[in-house]
């Protein structure tokens, strides 16, 4: 395990030496220490290596991970996992606003709530939150799943496209072409998959899904009153 102490080496320092690190290092266990609420912590990780913050974090925590796996022992600020690729990024508390988002790939796990716009324009990202989100999550959300094991705000899905949307509490409200759809055999197999990956004991069977409606993909004259 190699440790950093953040508050003394500072953050261009870290991120650098992070950013080295590649397949045929065997420093592939790191711990970072006094983070201190920091930004952009951990970003830009392109090898399979393993980083847990000691604390809460910042700004873009983890942003446009790959390969690595990052935890953060603590909440963290807007932008976490923006743009990730690949990898796992593990958050033990809250998120702030937009969480996951436009990502490509990987999954994400909160543990707590997530505020709004989570998983806003998602493509491919997989984003688990044990608590509950806030309104206009998965907003323009094009592909991927985002799980919800709370409740979810206002205007869920809001012009989403074929991204896959499971809410285990009550929805406040959702977004525009936003509908309930059938939860199928494939579906609840999926979630078992995220859940079991994200720790979480809820049972697959307790969700319920929501997706597009597809009716705001082309404009169509009858529908000119929802654009």
């Amino acid at each position: 395990m190699q440790t950093y102490d953040l508050e003394a080496n500072g953050l261009r320092g870290l991120n650098s030496t992070l950013q080295e690190q590649n397949g045929g290092t065997n420093k592939t266990a790191w711990e970072v220490v006094n983070p201190k609420g920091s930004h952009a912590i951990a970003v830009g990780l392109d090898s399979p290596i393993d980083v847990t913050v000691k604390g809460s974090t910042g700004y873009y925590c983890a942003g446009m991970n790959q390969q690595a796996t990052v935890r953060v022992e603590g909440s963290v600020g807007p932008g976490v996992a923006e743009n990730m690729m690949s990898g796992q990024v593990i958050v033990e508390g809250d998120a702030s606003q937009y969480a996951g988002a436009t990502g490509h790939g990987g999954l994400l796990v909160i543990k707590g709530n997530a505020s709004s716009r989570c998983g806003i324009s998602m493509k491919g990202i997989d984003i688990v939150v044990h608590g509950n989100i806030g309104h206009m999550c998965a907003f323009m959300a094009q592909a991927g799943n985002l799980v919800v094991c709370g409740d979810a705000g206002d205007a869920l899905g809001d012009s989403c496209y074929e991204a896959r949307l499971f809410v285990r509490g009550s929805v406040k409200s959702l977004g525009a072409d936003c509908i309930e759809k059938e939860m199928r055999p494939e579906h609840i197999e999926i979630l078992k998959d995220l859940l079991e990956r994200a720790g979480s004991d809820a049972k697959p069977e307790e969700f319920k899904r929501y997706g597009s409606a597809r009716q705001l993909y082309n404009f169509d004259v009858d529908n000119a009153q929802a654009y």
